[in-house]
């Protein structure tokens, strides 16, 4: 199948020194951009971020400080991606969350002027959860090829719930899984520590995903002005802060959770 086009289509992907939009940078960028005659152009380019990858990150994608080194800044490379993505609509798997956002925040720190304001956007991974629903009624009717009765209600909900675990132990028992670093396991368990460690996506301290573990294991903030920063250092430095929440509308698991480690760390 070739995609009808009016105009060109620019498939791109990033990797990156981190997730956070307004901070986070480049580290490089793959467009593969497909012509209203169905002809395909391709750019790859590494950037030197003018910040230190952290380590998580380089985990995940392979590319080290060492790696981009002698790359170019984004602002030298700037207008010659501006002007291959020319008036191309754009396209990417998460990217009107994530890509193109930081994309052109890049554009923006470079003063390349890239015009979003006419530009169409395909965002791959919103058709692939619109059309694959996650509904509980969705994953009754995959897993155990049958429609919930009196759907919503909880009873019902409740055991279709109990048949799906059933039924994925079935289908996973002996299926591969390959993590974000290339870890291979077999995690889909007749075991519920397994399958909670497998299921847990985040690693939440409180309920409410406030605060959360960082990648080594330090209790870090997850929101706000102080978001990434481990906790204990906060409210060493700034004391008003844990009054701040404690007083605010947040949870009062969240306000225990931020009391015993409050207590824990200034107690030693």
């Amino acid at each position: 199948m070739q995609l009808k086009l009016t105009r060109p289509l620019a498939f791109f992907d990033l990797e990156t020194t981190g997730v956070n939009v307004a901070s986070d940078r480049i580290i490089e960028i793959c467009i593969l951009k497909i012509t209203p005659d169905n002809n395909k152009e391709k750019l790859l380019q590494r950037i030197n971020p003018e910040i230190p990858i952290p380590l998580a990150s380089s985990l995940i994608h392979n590319i080290y400080d060492k790696d981009v080194k002698d790359m170019p800044t984004f602002k030298k490379v700037a207008k010659n991606i501006a002007n291959f993505i020319g008036n191309s609509d754009l396209a990417g798997y998460n990217s009107n969350k994530f890509d193109i956002p930081i994309l052109v925040e890049e554009f923006l720190r470079a003063e390349v002027d890239f015009e979003m304001e006419n530009r169409r956007t395909v965002d791959v991974q919103n058709i692939f959860h619109l059309m694959e629903q996650r509904t509980l009624k969705a994953a009754y009717r995959f897993y155990c090829q049958k429609e919930i009765i009196n759907a919503h209600s909880a009873e019902a909900d409740v055991e279709a719930t109990y048949e799906i675990l059933l039924a994925q132990l079935d289908k996973y028992k002996d299926q591969e899984f390959e993590d974000k670093v290339g870890n291979i396991s077999k995690p889909v368990q007749n075991d519920v520590k397994a399958l909670h460690d497998f299921s847990t996506i985040n690693k939440n301290v409180d309920l409410a995903g406030r605060i959360v573990y960082n990648e080594n294991g330090v209790e870090v903030f997850n929101f706000g002005k102080h978001n990434g920063k481990p906790v204990s250092e906060v409210l060493k430095a700034e004391p008003s802060y844990y009054a701040w929440m404690l007083n605010g509308d947040f949870p009062l698991y969240t306000k225990k959770v931020l009391t015993a480690i409050k207590l824990r760390d200034f107690n030693k």
